[in-house]
C-alpha cells in the first residue's frame, strides 16, 4: 500500500512556488521524497527553495516570468535540465484582479487570462511533449471553485479557472492513452493572500464561511493528499477529473 502511494525519487517542477498554495504543495511533495524545480517571478522563490531544499532531496529555484512565453519556455528547459528529467508538473502559478466587470480593463483582463490559463497551457504542453516520448508522467493542474461557478467581481478569474477546468479533460482525452495522466485539483475557499479582500470583508467572509460545512478557510496544506494522490501510482487509471477540496462547499 505505501508504494501504491509513493512518489520518492519523483522529478517535478512546480510553478507559482514562492508563496501561499504553491509553497504549501511543494513542500509537501518535498517531504514525500520529490525532487523540486520552483518557478516563479517572486524573488521570494530564491528563499522558498532554499527553505524547502534544506533537507532531504534538492530543492532550486528558477526565476521566471510566465506571463512571458519566451521566458516561460526557457524557465521550462532550465528545471528539466537541472532536474534531470520530469515525471511530475504541479501547473499552480495563478493570479486575480479584482474589480466589476464593466470596469476591467484590457490590461488586467490579459494579464490574468495570460498567466492563469495561457501559461498552464504552454507548461503542459512542453510538459507533455517530454511526458509522451518517456511514456509517461503525471500533470497537476490547479483549477478553482470559479471552475464551477461565476464567482464575484473576478470574472477573468472565473473565466481562466473555467478554462484550465476545460483544459485539463482535452488533454486528458489526448494522452491518457499514451502515459500521461492529466488532472486538476479545485480548491476551495483558501486563506492566501490572494483572497485577503475577501476575508477581511465581514460581509463576505460570513457568506462564505456559512457555505462552508467544514466552518474555516482552507489552508495550503490541505491540498497536501490530493496532490500526493495525484502524483502517485494510485492515480494511475485516473484521467481528466476536477478534484474539489473546498471543505465540503460544492455539496452544500
Amino acid at each position: 500500500m505505501s508504494d501504491l502511494f509513493s512518489v520518492a525519487g519523483k522529478k517535478a517542477i512546480v510553478t507559482g512556488a514562492a508563496r501561499g498554495l504553491g509553497r504549501g504543495m511543494a513542500a509537501g511533495l518535498h517531504d514525500a521524497g520529490v525532487e523540486l524545480a520552483l518557478i516563479d517571478v517572486m524573488d521570494g522563490i530564491q528563499e522558498a527553495a532554499s527553505q524547502i531544499g534544506s533537507k532531504g532531496p534538492r530543492a532550486f529555484a528558477v526565476q521566471a516570468d510566465l506571463s512571458n512565453r519566451v521566458d516561460l519556455r526557457r524557465a521550462f528547459n532550465q528545471a528539466v535540465e537541472g532536474l534531470g528529467g520530469l515525471d511530475i508538473l504541479l501547473n499552480n502559478v495563478g493570479i486575480t484582479r479584482w474589480s466589476k466587470a464593466e470596469e476591467m480593463s484590457e490590461a488586467d483582463w490579459d494579464v490574468v487570462l495570460e498567466v492563469n490559463l495561457n501559461s498552464l497551457f504552454f507548461m503542459a504542453q512542453l510538459a507533455g511533449q517530454y511526458m509522451l516520448k518517456q511514456g509517461h508522467g503525471k500533470i497537476i493542474n490547479i483549477a478553482s471553485l470559479l471552475s464551477f461557478g461565476g464567482g464575484y467581481l473576478t470574472v477573468g478569474y472565473a473565466a481562466s479557472k473555467g478554462g484550465v477546468g476545460q483544459m485539463t479533460k482535452a488533454l486528458a482525452n489526448e494522452w491518457s492513452g499514451r502515459g500521461v495522466n492529466v488532472n486538476a485539483i479545485a480548491p476551495g475557499y483558501m486563506a492566501t493572500e490572494m483572497n485577503i479582500p475577501l476575508m477581511e470583508d465581514t460581509a463576505r467572509n460570513k457568506l462564505i464561511l456559512d457555505r462552508v460545512p467544514a466552518g474555516r478557510w482552507g489552508l495550503p496544506e490541505d491540498l497536501v493528499g490530493a496532490v500526493i494522490f495525484l502524483a502517485s501510482p494510485a492515480s494511475d487509471y485516473i484521467h481528466g477529473i476536477l478534484l474539489p477540496v473546498d471543505g465540503g462547499f460544492l455539496a452544500r
